[in-house]
């Protein structure tokens, strides 16, 4: 593993520690107290910490060499663990709404503390330390996945805020907005779990990565390539599979054809970092009865 893998992995291990302690705090404390929204809050922040589980893994796993059984490598392994994590949220969310419907026909409202708004604060300062450093050392690390996980920590933020509002209301008489803070919550539980299924849906049935004539036009620069038709793009964002047909000139021998498609596939590395696998298949230009994408003028 490199040493920028093993620094993301050094922030993860920190982000989750912190991550799975604030909700349990906020989950025990919720259930304590009967509170619907800090006990949604403590679900949602065990979110936190199950993304931060699905970079470990991942991490761990898109490090793994391929093998007889896996010849394309492991990523994918990361994006089953993300529908893993996407199940357990939808479950989140249907329990909160179940418990919220069985909390309408109960009179008593959730018992509101000093205690309460302690917990609420000390846990938003948490977050924001946890959202701060995983943003610093995601540009540092040049990290997608650190940066896109601080975003993530951040709506902790805004739902600790919303928490801290409905408690006020509970006191002052409007226990129904406690119920109407959870429901909210639950949402924005349901909206990440579905977003998390739909990217990984994406992946596992091989959507197209890239646009096409991007890439047609980066492989007519090449020096040799005629026309190029049928390009295709399967993966993940950090690991693209993509292959793709060229015309050339018919009476070039092999060993140049086969020079050719060594020059289409270096290109499309160096223009698309993010390409892992190119498969070229030079075929012969003799006419205008072959179907073409893009065509070199």
């Amino acid at each position: 593993m490199s040493s920028t893998a093993r620094a993301v992995r050094q922030v993860l291990w920190i982000t989750l520690a912190l991550n799975l302690l604030v909700a349990l705090v906020k989950v025990a404390y919720g259930w304590w107290t009967d509170s619907m929204s800090m006990l949604a809050d403590g679900f949602h922040s065990l979110t936190d910490g199950a993304s931060n589980v699905v970079g470990l893994v991942g991490l761990w796993i898109a490090h793994q060499p391929p093998d007889a059984e896996h010849p394309y490598g492991h990523k994918k392994f990361e994006t089953l663990a993300a529908v893993g994590i996407s199940a357990f949220l939808l479950f989140t969310c249907f329990a909160i709404l179940s418990r919220t419907v069985d909390r309408l026909w109960e009179p008593s409202g959730p018992i509101v503390t000093p205690l309460s708004y302690t917990i609420m604060g000390i846990t938003f300062l948490v977050n924001l330390l946890v959202t701060r450093y995983e943003s610093r050392k995601g540009r540092e690390l040049k990290s997608d996945f650190l940066l896109a996980d601080s975003l993530h920590t951040k709506s902790d933020l805004f739902n600790s805020l919303l928490v801290v509002l409905s408690l006020y209301a509970a006191q002052r008489g409007y226990a129904y907005l406690d119920l109407g803070a959870a429901v909210v919550i639950a949402g924005m539980i349901a909206w990440m779990g579905w977003h998390i299924l739909r990217h990984a849906s994406d992946v596992l049935c091989d959507a197209s990565r890239l646009d096409v004539e991007a890439v047609a036009r980066i492989v007519l620069s090449v020096e040799g390539v005629r026309e190029c038709h049928e390009v295709r793009t399967r993966g993940r964002e950090d690991a693209i599979y993509l292959d793709l047909h060229v015309l050339a000139d018919p009476w070039i021998t092999l060993e140049e054809a086969h020079h050719l498609a060594h020059l289409v596939e270096e290109r499309i590395r160096k223009e698309i970092p993010d390409v892992v696998d190119v498969i070229v298949h030079v075929e012969p230009k003799y006419g205008e009865a072959i179907p073409v994408l893009l065509r070199k003028k």
